[in-house]
């Protein structure tokens, strides 16, 4: 059976009890994920993004199987033991500046990634060459970041592992995202794109282009997905109701108010020198 059969048939159990076979079935699995041979999600030939429910049935196998250990090296940290820190040496290729950053066992970190302190990456995390992963950075459970993206201060990419059908979020290559900001509930954002600090995108956000004169939501399955190349900054829009107009009530909207041009680029080339 192959290992996607045997994740399934595993998920489908309803014992409470695991015992080593089980253990060493996870173990397996999960050192396929931290290798990146598999993925929570994958993009397809057409450039659209499909979930992998079998993976995300994995991981919360994890949580399943496991049994809570103390895992505490100096500060108290107690977890599931299927869940222990990913284990580096300086041949992963990966460079972790020391500050307090951890990455989850299961997550796959690509050779050449920069992490600066503190950040995180869970489990389920695929993140491609070249990215640098910001202070106070968040990497959520089952995120797609692709090549040579650079994650801000603080930036924060959403996590989803259940429903186990749900798409994760999805940052293409070259994608620049700005300090403070926060990408959730699914969106993809598509290859150099730049969002501008403080940009948030959720399932239930529309996204206002200025230049090709339309809106951007998501519809039903459909997520929500910002173009290749768009520049996305924070704005507002008018609340409607005449009680909203008589307060100047005005609301949260991201706005797209131009796409990558030589401008543009010449302002994130600064970003290779820090790799």
């Amino acid at each position: 059976m192959s290992l996607r059969e045997r994740i399934e048939a595993l998920a489908a159990r309803k014992e409470a009890r695991f015992g080593d076979a089980e253990r060493a079935l996870f173990a397996e699995f999960r050192g396929a994920l931290a290798r990146g041979e598999v993925r929570a999600a994958a993009r397809g030939a057409d450039g659209t993004w499909c979930v992998n429910a079998w993976v995300k049935q994995g991981i919360l196998l994890g949580f399943r199987v496991g049994a809570l250990m103390d895992m505490s090296a100096g500060l108290p940290f107690f977890d599931k033991d299927t869940y222990p820190l990913r284990p580096m040496t300086v041949a992963d290729g990966v460079r972790i500046v020391p500050g307090g950053s951890s990455i989850r066992d299961g997550a796959y970190v690509a050779p050449g990634v920069v992490c600066m302190p503190p950040m995180y990456v869970n489990v389920g995390a695929y993140v491609d060459e070249g990215t640098m992963i910001d202070s106070h950075a968040l990497v959520g459970s089952c995120a797609q970041i692709g090549k040579r993206v650079h994650l801000s201060a603080a930036a924060q990419v959403g996590g989803v592992l259940e429903p186990v059908g749900a798409l994760p979020v999805v940052v293409e290559d070259d994608v620049l995202v700005g300090g403070g900001s926060g990408i959730y509930e699914g969106t993809i954002v598509r290859e150099r794109a730049v969002l501008a600090p403080g940009t948030i995108l959720t399932g239930s956000t529309p996204v206002y282009d200025l230049v090709r004169e339309t809106v951007y939501r998501r519809d039903g399955d459909r997520p929500l997905e910002i173009p290749p190349g768009a520049v996305v900054v924070p704005g507002t829009r008018g609340a409607s109701g005449a009680l909203a107009a008589r307060w100047s009530i005005s609301l949260y909207a991201p706005v797209i108010v131009k796409y990558r041009d030589a401008s543009t680029d010449a302002a994130t080339l600064l970003e290779e020198y820090l790799r």
